[in-house]
């Protein structure tokens, strides 16, 4: 089986059920700083989650349902074949062998307002660049 990783912001989520359904790998709490853009919070709480494969579909959809409604976020988690980014009831599940499915994406974020910048889960978008 090929188990899912990613982080979710604690912050983000409306609901936060969801973390009970996930293991913790590890914690870690940053300030929120100007870049952030968050300004109505003071600290991101960073969860390193791991997600069985079996049940990556499901935990998408309520991560999806989970998201804070009046701010913009998003989540993500993959393994080597696939990359869910979760938004607020849209759910892209990318094929990692085909980078230009991360165009829709990336389109789709910053159509929402979402700094480009934080949208860096493309694998053709290089640290110099943005």
């Amino acid at each position: 089986m090929k188990n899912f990783n990613g982080v979710i912001i604690e912050e983000s989520l409306e609901n936060k059920d969801v973390l009970g359904k996930v293991k913790i790998l590890k914690t870690d709490v940053e300030q929120v700083t100007e870049e952030h853009k968050t300004p109505w919070i003071k600290q991101w709480t960073l969860h390193t989650v791991e997600i069985l494969e079996n049940q990556a579909d499901n935990i998408a959809e309520e991560i999806s349902k989970a998201l804070d409604f009046e701010h913009d976020w998003y989540a993500d988690f993959k393994n080597s074949d696939f990359h869910y980014i979760i938004f607020r009831n849209k759910v892209f599940k990318v094929d990692r062998a085909k980078s230009e499915q991360y165009d829709d994406v990336t389109k789709y974020g910053v159509s929402l307002g979402i700094p480009d910048y934080q949208l860096d889960f493309s694998p053709h978008i290089k640290e110099w660049e943005r």
